[in-house]
């Protein structure tokens, strides 16, 4: 039995008017309404993002896309009607896809890189490493040997090349530098030993 034009013209507007008021809660951010869109949707949009990510990858970017929802009035504003279900399907693969080109685009480093990241030393060895040289050249090192010490330990020249700037035969250079060392390993066990 078809309903008379008047009453199914009210059962419309009843409809919209639901349909608005629901549109106005979401767009303000309305916890009750962002809540249910989060209870009503999250099965969907696990399934959406799911088809682009997997694992840690896909909870990570569910998790983005309602976050973005709660937090973005301008997001929420982006849906002006219309199926709901279907626009907050299309945000969440968008941001699948975007989560795996980020991804793509990521280096990941080497085991040799992170090997050599792990030997350099943060600034408060390096800072502790420089004071302790600096002690050890005034307080053990003869000063007619800091020119080796200095070309040798601290500017890292290969003994050929320090030999020629210092102006001395390599064996005699190759000598001071044997010294220096054991000088050095004395004054650094003892200093641990304290």
């Amino acid at each position: 039995m078809a309903l008379p034009t008047n009453i199914a013209g009210r059962r419309d507007r009843a409809e919209d008017g639901t349909k608005s008021a629901w549109l106005d809660a979401f767009h303000k951010g309305n916890r009750d309404t962002l809540a249910d869109c989060y209870r009503d949707h999250f099965e969907a949009v696990e399934r959406t993002i799911g088809s682009v990510l997997t694992g840690a990858d896909c909870e990570t970017v569910i998790h983005e896309v309602f976050s973005r929802l709660i937090a973005g009035e301008e997001l929420r504003r982006s849906f002006q009607g219309g199926s709901f279900a279907a626009w907050l399907a299309t945000v969440a693969r968008n941001a699948a896809i975007d989560y795996r080109r980020r991804y793509a685009r990521e280096v990941s480093l080497s085991a040799e890189a992170i090997q050599d990241a792990s030997e350099h030393p943060g600034w408060e060895e390096a800072t502790h490493a420089r004071l302790l040289l600096e002690r050890f050249q005034k307080e053990i090192l003869p000063p007619k040997w800091s020119s080796v010490f200095e070309r040798c330990f601290i500017q890292q020249m290969s003994q050929r090349e320090a030999a020629r700037a210092l102006g001395l035969r390599r064996t005699t250079l190759a000598y001071r530098e044997l010294r220096i060392r054991r000088a050095l390993r004395r004054f650094l066990l003892e200093g641990a030993s304290e």
